[in-house]
């Protein structure tokens, strides 16, 4: 690990302890071990640091895709893919997904900030929307009109079936955050849940 990403590792634990505006560049510094000078030869503020740890989570977020056999930025892609696999596939992406987010340190960490910081800070509890509840909503929701253009999915509402699938997997997500020992009931509950899915709108 070099520097840059030392600093991106300790800063993240730093920020899920404390709290994002509770932690300043020197104590980063400190705990990479380096002064406060060395440090803004790699990042110009905390704010930049912040724009980093987000960057290393899409890059792992896009290794993880490209090994489940899905691209992860491009919707139309994914939801062609999606169309055309298995429900044992689907199973897997799925749980592959759900597994990556629990697990990741990053993620796991940034959630643990966010949820901190919600209550504090209008600008990150905005995010923690953005990336728990908007994107995701969004990105699926052009999988499933693509998937019900295609014919392969029937439905009169594309936002309400979106949401119906998605739902669980936050819900479960977050509840495993708290309660890991539950993880083993929340796979073999999104496994039902995305049989029944498929059960109800699969054509």
């Amino acid at each position: 690990m070099n520097t840059k990403e030392k600093i991106i590792n300790e800063a993240l634990t730093l920020f899920s302890e404390k709290g994002y505006a509770n932690v300043f560049v020197g104590e980063i510094a400190q705990k990479v071990g380096i002064k406060a000078p060395s440090l803004y030869k790699h990042f110009k503020n905390k704010r930049a640091i912040f724009d980093g740890i987000i960057e290393e989570m899409q890059k792992q977020f896009m290794k993880t895709a490209e090994h489940l056999g899905i691209n992860g930025s491009n919707a139309k892609a994914d939801g062609d893919t999606y169309t055309k696999i298995s429900e044992e596939a689907s199973i897997k992406i799925g749980l592959g997904l759900f597994q990556y987010y629990l697990h990741d340190e990053y993620n796991q960490r940034f959630r643990k900030m966010l949820t901190i910081e919600q209550f504090h800070d209008k600008e990150l509890a905005a995010l923690y929307t953005k990336q728990y509840v908007d994107d995701p909503l969004s990105y699926q929701g052009i999988m499933m009109g693509m998937m019900v253009s295609a014919g392969a999915f029937k439905t009169d509402n594309v936002d309400i079936m979106t949401l119906q699938f998605y739902a669980p997997f936050y819900l479960l997500l977050t509840l495993c955050d708290r309660e890991p020992e539950r993880e083993e009931e929340a796979t073999k509950i999104l496994i039902a849940h995305i049989k029944q899915f498929n059960q109800l709108y699969r054509r």
